[in-house]
């Protein structure tokens, strides 16, 4: 393999908040096993040595939850070990870690910006919005702690980015969050729909994003975001660059714009592997790092129905004057695949598209 990617689970989907809309939460109260615990150092090891045996250009080590800053900072210290021990084709290696951040004092800052990590910050926007959702145990919300990260972080120079999950009470305050964002120069920014739970009914949830909803909040950040760049003024929004990537010829970075599913493979606290983070349940279970290798994992009769399935196959499509760039949307909105599931924000991106398209194409036009 030329390029692997890899997203660790080293507390599997232990976690320090309560976040109502979680969709680990809900992924681990689907399977057998509810929580794997701690990854062991042994386990750490045996996933570098074979990642990096198996990559021959290039290696990127993501890790998430729950939240992977519990396993502790010895842990992240070793793997920095075990990475330049086993790099024996001498490839690039890069390292990522998505935090809540409420564990991350000047020590980690420290170690995550000399190690070069690129950090998520998960942060709802603006107080009232974030703290709705993103609870600690004890009922309380989480946003100034956060945003103190957030400043932490800065202080160190670290590259980190924010990830901010779209509720309903986000889309409906969206102007509000990206002037804050804006204000506290927090400029590098994603936004990703909320999940509902595995086979409840769209929409029902207390936190659920309509597709009408969603339609309203892609155009309210398009246009202050197209603002902002016609006026000279940097800020970096995920989703739209990696639309105009595409625009310009690219391959988009963002899986949920390939128009297939690839194996991500996800790797829980035990060593099991899964195609998708959305996906760690057990009837996807590709195999275990500590028996099977990457290369026959990714050839196992799961992981090929997984992929086959993956494709964007909706009929309608087909007339679709937006299907090149929307290209199905995310395997998750398009549940149930056996009914041939559209994608449940397809009315959202019919409306976005004819509004955006032609100043993404204009912006587009000047980076030629």
């Amino acid at each position: 393999m030329r390029t692997l990617s890899l997203l660790i689970k080293p507390a599997s989907g232990g976690c320090n908040l309560r976040c109502r809309y979680c969709f680990y939460h809900d992924e681990q109260e689907n399977r057998d096993t509810f929580s794997y615990g701690f990854m062991s150092e042994e386990t750490l090891e045996i996933l570098v040595q074979k990642a990096l045996d198996a990559a021959t250009g290039f290696c990127s080590f993501g890790f998430q939850g729950g939240e992977p800053t519990l396993r502790g900072l010895d842990f992240f210290q070793k793997l920095i070990f075990l990475q330049k021990k086993y790099n024996v084709h001498h490839i690039k290696i890069a390292n990522a870690i998505q935090t809540n951040g409420l564990a991350i004092d000047d020590e980690w800052a420290e170690f995550l910006h000399d190690n070069h990590f690129l950090v998520g910050l998960s942060l709802d926007g603006v107080k009232e919005v974030h703290d709705r959702n993103r609870l600690d145990p004890e009922g309380k919300g989480t946003f100034n702690r956060v945003l103190k990260t957030a400043q932490k972080l800065t202080a160190h120079q670290v590259d980190f980015n924010l990830l901010t999950v779209v509720t309903n009470r986000t889309a409906d305050s969206i102007s509000k969050i990206y002037s804050f964002y804006r204000r506290s120069n927090l400029l590098y920014q994603q936004y990703i729909p909320c999940l509902d739970p595995i086979e409840a009914e769209r929409g029902t949830s207390p936190y659920s994003l309509t597709p009408a909803q969603y339609a309203k909040f892609l155009k309210t950040l398009f246009d202050l975001w197209y603002q902002d760049i016609m006026a000279g003024r940097f800020i970096y929004i995920r989703y739209f660059e990696n639309l105009l990537a595409m625009l310009l010829g690219r391959r988009p970075e963002s899986c949920g714009l390939w128009g297939e599913c690839m194996l991500q493979n996800v790797i829980e606290a035990d060593g099991s592997v899964y195609p998708c983070d959305f996906y760690c349940l057990d009837q996807w279970r590709l195999g275990n790092i500590r028996e099977d290798s990457f290369a026959s994992m990714a050839e196992s009769e799961t992981a090929q129905r997984f992929l086959s399935q993956g494709v964007s196959r909706r009929e309608r499509c087909q007339g679709c004057p937006w299907r090149n760039i929307c290209r199905g949307g995310c395997r998750r909105d398009r549940e149930p695949l056996a009914q041939n599931g559209g994608n449940y924000f397809c009315p959202a991106y019919q409306e976005f598209f004819p509004y955006a398209l032609p100043r993404l194409q204009e912006i587009a036009c000047r980076l030629l």
